[in-house]
């Protein structure tokens, strides 16, 4: 029987021929990433002290604060100034602040690539299978183990084959593959399993959009979601000067615990509905809901492609008077490329307002909560009740289009009505 990728993986890196799913391995770890607000305060700093007191290797070890930057607060200021110093205590060269959402500044720094394994204090780690990589989310207390020893142990994952096959339409885009298959296999429906997507929908996708499909395969309680690396993960990862990693793909004959097959060309615009994930519909079909504010932003709806598209379908237009529209670069190169291309210009000339790259809107820390009572379209990865601010609010997610189309409208639009 052949195997998957996350079986080759996981293999490697516990130093043995062959595992299958269901194995429990030790495994050395290529990357520990933690951010500001699950990093070292988090019972880290203490406990370390009793193990050692150092990093097994500060070179693999990647800190960055991003969820409480900009600080709102001195509570929050306190906390990145606490992160910052840890990470100089610990000789830890690779900290990142005010850099963008950690998952995008850990792709574009080189710190995922191909066969690796990454574990991060952030549940969405999961992103870094776009570019072949086994990464995925880890809690505090087995991060303290990482940083004082360089291993940890893992459950081989079974995995779930999700192939998408022919073009996408205009006007519908990977978000709405991402939504589309998390409302398909639910919100455990992967529960510790690895989402594995392929067909030739998925290889034609540039890895702006490929990222923001892995990013969200937590949502259906994934341990991973992988894809294979291609000719286009080559050319992300030369762009940012890297040329030599192991390539890892499924066997043909790979065994799977389940399989999906999606047409591309008959799925339209998507929306997922309060207060889950999973609770997808067609955004037409919601289409009499009124919007008070519009996000476009994170590490899964901010890349450069996502302010591109949402830039292209507000050109000449302006935002509806009754909602406010705010964008936020996922990260600091983005927010440039953005600004030296026009987008950005276009953007704040429809009257949204362009924020720093950060975590804070997404998770509600700051710099556009909701209140009680209002609703939110958002191109980011959660809904979950009180997400953004209030819990008498309400979040919609959907792509930068359809974001984009609905800070126009007023109301959540099927952005192909105005293309």
């Amino acid at each position: 029987m052949g195997k998957t990728m996350s079986e080759k993986i996981l293999a490697h890196a516990s130093g043995q021929e062959n595992v299958a799913a269901g194995d429990i391995v030790w495994v050395d770890v290529d990357r520990a990433m933690m951010d500001d607000i699950l990093g070292p305060r988090v019972e880290i700093a203490e406990k370390i002290k009793l193990l050692g007191d150092k990093v097994w290797d500060s070179k693999k070890v990647v800190i960055i604060s991003d969820h409480y930057t900009p600080p709102a607060s001195i509570k929050q200021a306190e906390i990145v100034k606490f992160t910052r110093d840890w990470a100089e205590k610990y000789g830890v060269e690779k900290y990142f602040e005010f850099a963008g959402p950690c998952h995008q500044v850990m792709a574009e720094t080189g710190n995922v690539l191909p066969g690796s394994i990454v574990l991060g204090t952030d549940s969405h780690t999961c992103m870094g299978g776009a570019l072949g990589a086994f990464a995925s989310g880890v809690g505090s207390t087995e991060m303290l183990g990482i940083l004082v020893t360089g291993k940890t142990w893992l459950k081989v994952p079974q995995t779930i084959r999700v192939e998408w096959k022919n073009q996408l339409a205009k006007g519908v885009t990977a978000k709405d593959i991402s939504l589309k298959t998390i409302g398909e296999i639910g919100h455990a429906g992967a529960t510790y399993k690895a989402v594995e997507y392929t067909g030739d929908t998925i290889h034609g996708l540039m890895m702006d959009e490929r990222m923001a499909i892995t990013n969200m395969a937590v949502e259906m309680g994934a341990k991973v979601g992988m894809m294979p690396v291609d000719e286009v993960t080559k050319e992300y990862l030369k762009g940012i000067g890297i040329e030599e990693y192991p390539i890892y793909q499924s066997d043909k004959d790979a065994e799977y615990c389940m399989e999906y097959c999606f047409d591309a060309e008959k799925l339209i615009p998507q929306v997922a509905c309060p207060d889950g994930v999973d609770k997808v519909a067609d955004a037409e079909d919601v289409s009499f809901t009124s919007v008070d504010q519009a996000y476009l932003g994170s590490c899964t709806g901010g890349r450069l492609n996502d302010i591109r598209q949402a830039a292209m379908l507000l050109k000449g237009r302006k935002i509806s008077k009754n909602v406010r529209m705010l964008v936020s670069p996922a990260s600091v190169n983005i927010w440039k490329a953005a600004d030296e291309a026009g987008y950005l210009r276009i953007l704040a000339d429809a009257g949204a307002v362009i924020l720093a790259p950060t975590c804070g809107v997404c998770v509600g820390l700051h710099s556009g909560l909701i209140a009680s009572g209002e609703t939110c379209i958002s191109s980011s990865n959660r809904n979950f009740i009180g997400r953004m601010g209030s819990k008498e609010g309400r979040i919609f997610l959907g792509s930068p289009l359809t974001v984009a189309a609905s800070a126009v409208t007023g109301r959540i639009t099927d952005p192909r009505t105005l293309m």
